[in-house]
C-alpha cells in the first residue's frame, strides 16, 4: 500500500512538472528510419527534438546498400501505421528505390525535415549528473545534461561543436559504419594476397554501373551466406557467368526462405500470431503459461519441422551440404531469416555460383583463399568481399565517452545482448534511450511501438520502475534468448518471436488494450502487424 501510495505521489509530482514543459532539448543521433519514428513521435508531444545525421541524406542503410537489394519482409508488415505505402507501388517487396523514396514521403508528410541536422556526425555522448547521483533511473533529473560533441563534415577542415541536451535518442542502429572483419591466422591475413579484398560495406556504396565495372571479368569470392552476400553474388554471377563463376564461402547454412507461403500457407499463420507464441516459453510467464508451453512443444517442433521440410524441397539443400544444424525456430528468434533472390539456386545449379562450406576460420595466400585444416588448393581469386556484417555493439558502446557507460552497453560475458529494458532503456544511464538496435520479425513496426512509448514516458504519461525491476525483467528477456536463439547469433537482441507479447508489454506501460483484433478468433490466430496498432 505504501509503495502504491508513493507512487501516486510521484506520478502526481512528475504530471505536475510535465504541464506547460516543453523546453527540454532532446538530442536523435541518426537520421534512419528509428531516428525518424523518435522525431515524429516527439514532435507529437509538443518537443523540439534536433536530429544528427552524419550523411547527407535520409534512410539509413536503405541510402548505401546493393542495388538489386529488395524488403525483406511484405510490404504490409514493413509499413508506418499512419502513412501507409502509395497505391502506385504495387510489388510486395520493393526494392531499394521504393523503399527510400517511402521513407522520404514520410519525413515530408510530418515534416520532419526541418529538424535534421546533415553532414553532423556525433563524435561522442558525455553525461553530467550535476552531483545529482542517487543511483535511481531519473527522467528529468533538473541537473543532469548529455554533452553531444558533433563535428560538420561538409568543411575541408571539419567543425566541431558541443550541444548539452536533456534527453538523448540513440538510433545508430546495428549494420552500418563498423565493418565485422574476420580474425585470420598470423602471416595469412589479406596482406598475403595479392588481390584485392573489400568489405560488402564498400561494394554497397557502389552505383550499379560501378559495381558491375567493378566486379566484371574478375574470379570474386564472397565470404558470408546472410542477404548481403547472397545480393552480391547473384550479381557478380549475372556479370560474369559460368566462365568466371562467383564462389561462395559459408560457414553457416541458414534457413533462408524461398517465400512466406511455405506449401500454400501462409507463413504469418505459423508463426505470427498470438497462438504461435503460447508453445514459446516466454520473458516473465506465469505457471500456465510455461505448462501450456511445454505441452505444446511437439506442435513448436512440428511447425519448424514444416518449414524446413519446405526449404530443403525447394532450395534442394541435401544435394548442396546445406542443411542446417539448427532448427528454423532458432533462426527466427535469432532475427537471422533472410529471402533468397530469386533465381539464387537456378544459378547454383548452372554453374555461375559455386557453394563451399568452409572450415570455422580462413586465410590468405597469393593466389587466393586458403580454408585452415583442410589439406586442399587454394581457392583461386582476383576479388574477395567479406560479408560478414557489422560490428553494431562496438559502434554502439563507442559512442560514449565514460568507460563504465560503455561497460554497461556491452553487458556481461555470459550475457545474451545489450541489456536494456523493454530494448529501450538502460537501467543504469540516465536520461537516455536507444531504439532501433533490437531486432524483430519487422523493424519498422517495432521501432515504430517502441517510439510511441518512449513518446508516453518523455509525456509524463507513465513511470519507469526502479531499477532492480528493470534488470530482473533484462535477465528473463537475456533468458528467453538464450533460450531459443541459435548460439552463434544469440547476442543479436532479437525478440522475434514474441513481438506479440512484447507489444504487449508496451501498450500495457502506456495504458492501452494490447488486444488489438476485432473478435476472439482473429486475436488468436491471424497475424499481427502495424495496421493493428492504429490509433
Amino acid at each position: 500500500i505504501y509503495q502504491s501510495l508513493l507512487l501516486q505521489k510521484r506520478t502526481k509530482e512528475t504530471m505536475a512538472h510535465f504541464e506547460g514543459r516543453k523546453k527540454e532539448v532532446i538530442a536523435i543521433i541518426g537520421g534512419g528510419i528509428s531516428g525518424l519514428l523518435a522525431c515524429k513521435y516527439c514532435i507529437s508531444k509538443g518537443f523540439d527534438p534536433i536530429v544528427f545525421e552524419s550523411e547527407s541524406s535520409i534512410g539509413g542503410v536503405w541510402t548505401n546498400t546493393i542495388g538489386s537489394c529488395k524488403l525483406q519482409t511484405p510490404k504490409p508488415v514493413f509499413q508506418f501505421s499512419d502513412f501507409p505505402w502509395p497505391d502506385s507501388v504495387t510489388q510486395v517487396f520493393p526494392d531499394q528505390q521504393m523503399v527510400l523514396e517511402y521513407i522520404e514521403s514520410y519525413a515530408r508528410h510530418f515534416d520532419l525535415f526541418t529538424h535534421i541536422h546533415f553532414n553532423s556526425k556525433v563524435l561522442s555522448l558525455n553525461f553530467e549528473d550535476g552531483g545529482s547521483g542517487d543511483g535511481e533511473w531519473n527522467l528529468w533529473s533538473g541537473k543532469g545534461k548529455w554533452n553531444v560533441t558533433v563535428q560538420d563534415t561538409r568543411t575541408i577542415s571539419p567543425q566541431i561543436q558541443i550541444y548539452q541536451v536533456d534527453f538523448v535518442v540513440v538510433c545508430v542502429g546495428r549494420f552500418s559504419q563498423v565493418p565485422n572483419m574476420p580474425e585470420f591466422p598470423q602471416n595469412k591475413g589479406p596482406e598475403a594476397f595479392e588481390g584485392e579484398v573489400i568489405h560488402s560495406m564498400d561494394y554497397s556504396k557502389m552505383d550499379s554501373s560501378t559495381a558491375t565495372n567493378f566486379a566484371k571479368g574478375k574470379q570474386v569470392a564472397v565470404v558470408g551466406f546472410q542477404k548481403s552476400g547472397m545480393d552480391i553474388a547473384m550479381e557478380c554471377s549475372t556479370v560474369n557467368g559460368v566462365e568466371r563463376p562467383c564462389t561462395v564461402l559459408i560457414r553457416t547454412p541458414h534457413w533462408n526462405l524461398p517465400d512466406y507461403f511455405p506449401w500454400g500457407l501462409n507463413l504469418g499463420y505459423l508463426f505470427l500470431n498470438r497462438f504461435s507464441e503460447l508453445m514459446v516459453h516466454k520473458p516473465g510467464e506465469g505457471f500456465l503459461l510455461s505448462l501450456l508451453a511445454t505441452i505444446l512443444s511437439p506442435l513448436r517442433w512440428a511447425f519448424s519441422k514444416y518449414i524446413e521440410s519446405y526449404i530443403k524441397h525447394k532450395h534442394q539443400l541435401a544435394k548442396h551440404g546445406m542443411v542446417p544444424e539448427h532448427s528454423f525456430l532458432n533462426e527466427l528468434s535469432s532475427c537471422s531469416v533472410s529471402l533468397v533472390p530469386e533465381g539464387f539456386y537456378e544459378r547454383v545449379e548452372e554453374g555461375s555460383i559455386k557453394l563451399i562450406k568452409k572450415a570455422e576460420s580462413f586465410g590468405f595466400s597469393k593466389e587466393g583463399i586458403v580454408l585452415e585444416g583442410y589439406a586442399t588448393e587454394p581457392i583461386k581469386s582476383d576479388l574477395v568481399i567479406l560479408a560478414t556484417g557489422f560490428n553494431g555493439l562496438d559502434n554502439l558502446k563507442h559512442i560514449f565517452q565514460s568507460k563504465k557507460y560503455q561497460e554497461f552497453i556491452a553487458g556481461s560475458d555470459d550475457s545474451a545482448a545489450v541489456p536494456l529494458y523493454r530494448e529501450c532503456i538502460h537501467p543504469r544511464i540516465p536520461q537516455l534511450a536507444i531504439i532501433g538496435f533490437s531486432e524483430s520479425v519487422s523493424n519498422l513496426h517495432t521501432s515504430e511501438i517502441r517510439c510511441r512509448w518512449l513518446g508516453e514516458l518523455l509525456d509524463g504519461k507513465f513511470m519507469l520502475p526502479s531499477i532492480k525491476v528493470m534488470e530482473k525483467d533484462i535477465a528473463e528477456w537475456d533468458k528467453y534468448k538464450k533460450r531459443y536463439s541459435y548460439r552463434k547469433y544469440y547476442r543479436r537482441s532479437c525478440i522475434g518471436a514474441l513481438h506479440i507479447w512484447y507489444n504487449d508489454q508496451l501498450c500495457k506501460d502506456m495504458g492501452w488494450n494490447p488486444k488489438r483484433k476485432k473478435c476472439l478468433w482473429a486475436e488468436w490466430f491471424e497475424p499481427y502487424g502495424p495496421m493493428d496498432y492504429i490509433g
